[in-house]
């Protein structure tokens, strides 16, 4: 007897344990992981001396191929796979109407599931879907469950912006996902602090790039995670916080967490990276929201990984071209950095290296916590019977990091010249090599849209 393929020679890390060990996949799936010699002999045998061997990542938090993302899924999930990224959750929107807005009418989350669904045929990585509401209207609450039954289970919502709903409207969603169980994802500024500020700002002609951070200020986050988690909290539902960026926001989060069973947050690399001097550096290529922020606010999202308050680390991946954001003020222009690429090397060197923390730990925020958050049970592990989703990952490499690298549309990188220590050597999707030494080594379509179970965050 054999199987199709054999990953032998290094260290297996999961969300618990380090250990030398060899993994057995057949048939798309891991189906053994013990020495090689008690192993069935694989078809193909992968030496991984040298090497860790982990779960691949699961970035809960991407944009793609939609109104503020110019990525398509081939080269988004490109991207993906060569960062050691084999499953992505992007989001299927919801249209609504507006002067500034990308369309012309409004329209269901289910007919942007069609067409974020028919990208199959593009992705090199396997992806679900958020629903994204843009609106307040009764029609969200008659497709809910016919969403949720298409393998839709989580939706987000604003409080910012002009497509940001009242927290009257933001309490009846949490209030009818509360009944099917799904998890109602938040993106929290109060938009009213910030225009205010933001208008402050303009108004004095404070346009440089640095000044942007003042227009969005932690407490604005703090304000509107507070608000959003108590209505969740009250309507019974399970409430996630989208990019923590801060201390207080964090703080605020905490406050109502128990036991993490109905309260839930991720932060974000570039959060736990980079601080806002980053803006003297590369102007407003960093804009993104809510802002980087201060050096406290970095070892802060560190803090509450540690603790548990926040338990996953995503992306924000947005793709933008440098010329739609530089020259000119900072209120102008897109947000949005693209990362999904260099997020496990930049997370790992900053991580393991500057702070000490362990392989399980990264993990478990990059692989397991995302995936059992959102409903994917075959992914974020090395379980047998699980799908054989793997990163095999050089500890000891070194690389700069730069845009002339990129496999996403995105011209440019926030983390342009920084040296990392730990790179992705190969990336398995379902048992097939997808990226190889920093080359794409599948054909698109080998992704496959996942419909997500309803969760279970009780065990």
């Amino acid at each position: 007897m054999s199987v199709d393929t054999v990953i032998a020679g290094g260290t297996v890390v999961t969300a618990s344990s380090t250990f030398d060990a060899a993994v057995a996949i057949d048939g798309g799936t891991i189906v053994g992981i013990g020495e090689e010699e008690t192993l069935p002999e694989g078809d193909v045998r992968i030496d991984a001396t040298d090497q860790l061997v982990m779960p691949g990542i699961v970035d809960p938090h991407v944009h793609i191929d939609d109104h503020v993302s110019i990525d398509s899924y081939r080269t988004a999930t490109s991207a993906a796979a060569l960062g050691g990224v084999t499953t992505v959750i992007d989001f299927a929107w919801q249209a609504y109407e507006s002067e500034e807005g990308p369309w012309d009418e409004p329209a269901l989350i289910a007919d942007g599931l069609q067409r974020k669904r028919a990208n199959q045929r593009e992705a090199l990585v396997d992806f679900g879907l958020h629903g994204g509401i843009l609106r307040e209207g009764d029609d969200l609450f008659e497709e809910i469950p016919d969403l949720i039954e298409d393998g839709v289970t989580s939706f987000k919502m604003y409080t910012a912006y002009d497509f940001g709903v009242s927290n009257g409207y933001l309490r009846r969603v949490f209030d009818a996902l509360a009944d099917h169980g799904a998890v109602g994802v938040v993106h929290t500024e109060d938009d009213s602090v910030c225009r205010s500020l933001a208008a402050e700002l303009r108004a004095a002609g404070k346009s440089a790039p640095e000044e942007y951070p003042q227009s969005r200020p932690d407490y604005a986050e703090a304000m509107a995670a507070e608000d959003a988690v108590r209505l969740a909290t009250e309507t019974g539902a399970k409430y996630y916080g989208f990019h923590t960026s801060c201390r207080e926001a964090a703080d605020a989060i905490a406050r109502f967490q128990d036991d993490g069973s109905r309260v839930r947050a991720e932060t974000c690399t570039h959060y736990t990276t980079l601080d806002e001097s980053i803006h003297s550096e590369l102007g407003n290529l960093p804009k993104i929201a809510p802002p980087i922020r201060t050096p406290d606010d970095a070892d802060a999202m560190f803090e509450a990984l540690r603790r548990g308050v926040l338990s996953v680390v995503s992306t924000d991946h947005v793709a933008q071209l440098r010329s739609s954001k530089e020259n000119q003020p900072w209120w102008e222009g897109p947000y949005g950095a693209n990362g999904v690429q260099v997020s496990l090397p930049v997370f790992h060197d900053e991580a393991i290296n500057e702070r000490g923390l362990s392989y399980p730990f990264l993990v478990r925020v990059m692989s397991t916590n995302p995936a059992e958050t959102f409903g994917l049970p075959n992914k974020g592990t090395l379980d047998p019977g699980t799908d054989a989703d793997i990163v095999l990952f050089d500890p000891e490499a070194t690389d700069t990091i730069t845009a002339e690298d990129n496999a996403s549309e995105a011209d440019y990188s926030i983390y342009e010249g920084r040296e990392v220590t730990g790179r992705v050597t190969k990336t398995l999707v379902r048992g097939t090599v997808v990226a190889e030494d920093g080359e794409i080594a599948a054909d698109p379509g080998h992704g496959e849209f996942i419909e997500r179970d309803v969760p279970d965050w009780s065990v």
